[in-house]
């Protein structure tokens, strides 16, 4: 009996913003594992040439671009980056995420608001625009967005940052509907509390991890490996009809 090939991505090219670490370094990682080209991309292009030289150092195919999706420019630029290099993109995961503000809604400034929306939404959805674009030239493409559960129910003094990934759920559902016309599925992972440098304001406070932890049934923060693997159904053959969903994974703590 023959294994499935549902999860090869042999010939395939990924961009994964925010993959210098945390989710979207384990995430670019397992990509590049089942044969994807992995573009690994973030603010700081000399941190994602070292998760790139791992990754081709273990067998695989990857390589870094710098790019800050709160800057429009920088997306615009990434993107036609691609488009020259390999003339396709085939998987976009959107990962970078901002959350500059831990703090009583009621305290947001405007700059911690702004950073948030600018990278959160605004830079999900034009990054979302201009690879849709290439990837409607070439009738194929999925987009995944990694949201959050704060989306679904609010985290504790992460007010904006919440709100923002709610948003998130909702883009997923309009570039979902739109653009299933032009053989593009979009979706969304929403990770529950997962130990990253990201996380570190709640991983790193003894009474708020405490706290947390009551609330989830595995008892344990995540490990950010094990958010790939859904990550990888999710923009594999896989999930050929799955579109316009999002898939939890949080220890439970929706339940």
């Amino acid at each position: 009996m023959q294994k499935t090939q549902l999860f090869d991505l042999d010939g395939k090219v990924a961009l994964v913003t925010g993959a210098s670490r945390g989710i979207g370094e384990a995430i670019a990682k397992l990509l590049a594992q089942q044969g994807a080209h992995v573009i690994v991309s973030s603010r700081k292009v000399e941190d994602c040439q070292k998760v790139a030289d791992a990754i081709v150092a273990a067998g695989g195919k990857a390589s870094a671009m710098g790019c800050h999706i709160g800057e429009m420019e920088q997306i615009t630029n990434t993107v036609a980056a691609i488009r020259e290099q390999f003339g396709k993109l085939d998987i976009l995961v959107n990962n970078a995420a901002a959350n500059p503000y831990f703090g009583n809604v009621l305290d947001t400034d405007l700059g911690a608001f702004q950073k948030t929306v600018d990278v959160n939404i605004r830079g999900y959805f034009f990054m979302s625009i201009e690879a849709g674009k290439l990837m409607r030239e070439n009738k194929s493409g999925v987009i995944l967005n990694v949201a959050s559960v704060n989306g679904r129910v609010p985290g504790d003094m992460q007010g904006i940052y919440s709100m923002t990934k709610a948003s998130v759920i909702n883009m997923t559902q309009v570039f979902a509907r739109e653009c299933a016309q032009f053989g593009i599925r979009c979706n969304a992972l929403l990770p529950g509390l997962t130990d990253t440098k990201f996380a570190s304001a709640l991983t790193s406070n003894d009474s708020i991890m405490k706290q947390a932890l009551q609330r989830i049934p595995l008892r344990r923060a995540a490990d950010p490996t094990e958010m790939a693997g859904t990550v990888l159904y999710l923009v594999s053959d896989a999930s050929s009809y799955t579109t316009g969903t999002t898939v939890t994974v949080d220890g439970g703590m929706l339940a």
